[in-house]
């Protein structure tokens, strides 16, 4: 299984609340990652322990500069920011090199999967809702 890790644990509690629903990477990740594809959505660092968030399906891949990023995608990879200085800024921190507004960029939306959700082991058993 092919898997989605952040590096910082500030994201755990966002993942975990489903306040952060992409993650935009810095170039073409297009290879990488594919609709509809399982992933692992871990949090750690390369050599070290990594913590198990949760399983996702992605939803969707979209290549293109940051530029075309609107302030939905934005927002979608960290509700804290709306602006693409802010998330250069932050890319700039990640990558360790200066990003423009020209560069590429992967933007990776995901959902969590959920093993057997009340509502439909409630809807499967005939429970709430009309009954005919």
């Amino acid at each position: 299984m092919q898997v989605l890790n952040f590096y910082s644990t500030i994201f755990a509690d966002q993942l975990r609340r489903g306040r952060k629903t992409a993650t935009i990477r810095l170039g073409d990740k297009s290879h990488k990652y594919r609709k509809n594809q399982a992933v692992l959505v871990t949090i750690g660092y390369q050599y070290s322990p990594r913590e198990k968030i949760f399983e996702a399906v992605v939803d969707a891949v979209e290549v293109k500069p940051v530029r075309e990023l609107s302030p939905r995608d934005i927002e979608h990879d960290n509700p804290e920011f709306r602006r693409h200085e802010e998330l250069i800024h932050f890319l700039e921190q990640i990558y360790g090199r200066p990003v423009n507004l020209d560069d590429v960029v992967t933007v990776v939306r995901f959902s969590q999967i959920i093993e057997n959700p009340q509502s439909l082991t409630d809807a499967r058993m005939g429970i709430g809702g009309s009954q005919n």
